[in-house]
C-alpha cells in the first residue's frame, strides 16, 4: 500500500489523540521498566544487575503523589567533576594519538513545584582532541557545553504525565544492542571511553505517558529530527565505502541535514504492560535512519532516508535468571524494493538474551542478535562493480561478565561482541573502584579484532584504545 510518510504520521497522531479522550481506559501505575532501564538490583535478589551506565536518564516518569500538592521553594543541586584520558594502542595516520583527554563538570538542578518538576542538566567540558573546541553544537555534542536535559514534567490529569523539552529517552530490552530504541545514540562517546551513560544522546521532544490497569502507552513526538552522534571521522577512523578504505580527519562525513521544524519530525509509540509476570511491549516508529543510511550522488553528501520500524518485546523470569526477546521490522521507505544501492535496504532484526547470577556477585549476560537484509537479491543485483558485498545475515553474540569484589566497591566487567559471520569482535574490559562516597575511578579499553577492514567492528581496528578516569560526585 502506497501511503505517504506524513499521512501515516497523521494517522498515528489521530489515534493517540483519540486515546487521550478515553479517561476510563487509564487508571493504573506503569509496570517496571525493561532490562537495563531501572535501578541496579541488590546482589543476591532475583533481579540480576543491570547494564552499568544506562541506569541514568531513565527515571520514572510519574510525579510522586506526595509532591503534587506541595509547593517547593528550594532546589536540589548535584553533579560531578571528572577527568578522563585515553591513548590509541597503535598508530592511525588519520587520527590523533590521544583518543580522549577531557575534563568535565556536570551540574544537575531539579526544582519540584506544584504538579510539576523542572530539571536542568548541563556538562561543561574541555577536550583538546577535537580541533574546534569552543564552537558549541548542541546536536553534535561538540563545544564546551553539552546540554543533557532541560525539561518540564507535568501531570495535568491523574492518568497522564507529560514531559517536554530536552531529555534522555530509552526503551527496549537489549543490553547495548538496540532494536526498537530509535532515540539518538552517541557512538563516538561509546568507543572512546566515556562513561556508558553518554551512549545515550539527548532528544528535544514531547513525551506523553498514559497509564491504565490494562495497557500503558508512551508517545514521543520529536518536532525536528534528532540524529545519532554518528562516526564522522573527527574522533574515530572508519571504513568509508565511497573511498573503499579507512578514512578519518582527512575526509570527514558531510550530510544533508533534516532540520525543518514540524516537517522533519519523528514519532515513536510504545504500548506496554505486565501479564502474568511477563513484561510485554509493542513499538512503532516513523522518522529517519538515525545514522546516515543513504548517499546523494549529485552532492556526494550522506543522507538520512525515511524509516519506519514496527516491533515487540517480552521479558520475564526463566529458571533462576531473566530472559528477553525483542524483534523489529525496519521499513526503508525511500527504497521499498531494495533496488537503490545508495539507500540502505529494509531489514529484519531479532534479539534473544538471558541474564543470571552464576555465583554470588558474578553475573553473566548472553545475547544472540540477527540482522537480516530484506530484498537481498535486488541488493546484490544493483551493487556497483567492485563494491563490498555484505552478507544477507549478520550474526552477533554478546557476553557480559560482571564481578563485584571488596564489599562491592570494586567492579570488574568484560563485555564481548563477536560476529561469526563478519569474523570480527569488540571487547570492552573495565575496572571500576568506588574509593568513598564521593570519589571513584576506573580504567578500561576498547579493543577491536578483525580479519577484514570493512566489517562493522573491523573498520574501527585502528581505534583500539585504553583509558582512565577519576570522578568526584557531589
Amino acid at each position: 500500500m502506497n501511503v505517504s510518510h506524513q499521512y501515516k504520521m497523521g494517522l498515528s497522531l489521530l489515534f493517540v489523540l483519540s486515546l487521550a479522550w478515553s479517561p476510563k481506559l487509564y487508571a493504573g501505575d506503569p509496570p517496571p521498566l525493561p532490562l537495563g532501564l531501572e535501578e541496579e538490583a541488590p546482589t543476591g535478589t532475583a533481579e540480576p544487575a543491570l547494564p552499568e551506565g544506562l541506569d541514568k536518564g531513565k527515571e520514572a516518569s510519574r510525579i510522586d503523589p506526595g509532591e503534587r500538592d506541595a509547593v517547593h521553594t528550594s532546589f536540589a543541586l548535584s553533579g560531578f567533576w571528572e577527568v578522563r584520558f585515553g591513548m590509541r594502542t597503535q598508530s592511525d595516520p588519520n587520527e590523533k594519538e590521544a583518543s580522549i583527554g577531557e575534563t568535565r563538570l556536570q551540574l544537575q538542578l531539579e526544582q519540584p513545584i506544584k504538579q510539576a518538576i523542572f530539571k536542568l542538566t548541563s556538562d561543561f567540558l574541555y577536550d583538546p582532541v577535537l580541533s574546534n573546541q569552543y564552537e558549541v553544537r548542541l546536536e553534535e555534542g561538540e563545544g564546551f557545553i553539552d546540554l543533557r536535559e532541560a525539561s518540564l514534567l507535568l501531570r495535568p490529569i491523574d492518568f497522564i504525565d507529560i514531559k517536554i523539552g530536552r531529555q534522555i529517552l530509552t526503551w527496549g530490552t537489549g543490553d547495548l544492542i538496540f532494536i526498537n530504541d530509535l532515540f539518538p545514540k552517541d557512538w563516538n562517546a561509546f568507543f572512546i571511553g566515556r562513561n556508558t551513560e553518554y551512549l545515550k544522546a539527548p532528544s528535544d521532544a514531547l513525551k506523553a505517558s498514559f497509564f491504565s490497569a490494562n495497557v500503558n502507552l508512551d508517545i514521543v513526538y520529536t518536532p525536528r529530527f534528532d540524529h545519532d552522534r554518528f562516526i564522522d571521522g573527527k574522533r574515530l577512523s572508519f571504513f568509508n565505502t565511497s573511498f573503499g578504505r579507512r578514512t578519518g580527519r582527512d575526509t570527514e562525513v558531510k550530510t544533508e541535514r533534516r532540520d525543518a521544524w514540524f516537517k522533519d519530525n519523528e514519532i515513536a509509540l510504545r504500548f506496554y504492560q505486565n501479564l502474568k509476570g511477563l513484561e510485554l511491549a509493542l513499538y512503532a516508529y516513523q522518522g529517519y535512519w538515525k545514522s546516515p543510511g543513504g548517499l546523494n550522488s549529485a552532492s556526494n553528501l550522506a543522507t538520512f532516508p525515511k524509516l519506519s520500524v514496527y516491533g515487540g518485546s517480552v521479558r520475564g523470569s526463566l529458571g533462576s535468571g531473566i530472559a528477553h526477546l525483542e524483534l523489529g521490522l525496519y521499513d526503508s521507505e525511500d527504497d521499498p524494493k531494495g533496488k537503490n544501492p545508495l539507500i540502505r535496504n529494509s531489514e529484519f532484526r531479532i534479539l534473544l538474551g538471558y541474564e543470571q547470577e552464576v555465583i554470588r556477585d558474578l553475573t553473566a549476560t548472553f545475547q544472540y542478535y540477527l540482522e537480516q537484509i530484506l530484498d537481498y537479491s535486488n541488493f546484490r543485483r544493483n551493487l556497483p562493480n567492485g563494491s563490498v558485498v555484505a552478507d544477507k545475515n549478520r550474526h552477533v553474540l554478546t557476553l557480559r561478565l560482571t564481578q563485584l569484589l571488596m564489599n562491592q566497591d570494586l567492579r570488574l566487567s568484560l563485555f564481548t561482541f563477536y560476529s561469526p559471520s563478519d569474523r570480527d569482535a569488540y571487547l570492552r574490559p573495565k575496572l571500576h573502584y568506588k574509593i568513598d562516597d564521593a570519589w571513584s575511578g576506573e580504567i578500561g579499553g576498547n579493543i577491536f579484532i578483525s580479519k577484514e577492514d570493512h566489517t562493522f567492528f573491523g573498520q574501527f581496528e585502528k581505534n583500539n584504545n585504553v583509558y582512565a578516569g577519576l570522578r568526584m560526585s557531589f
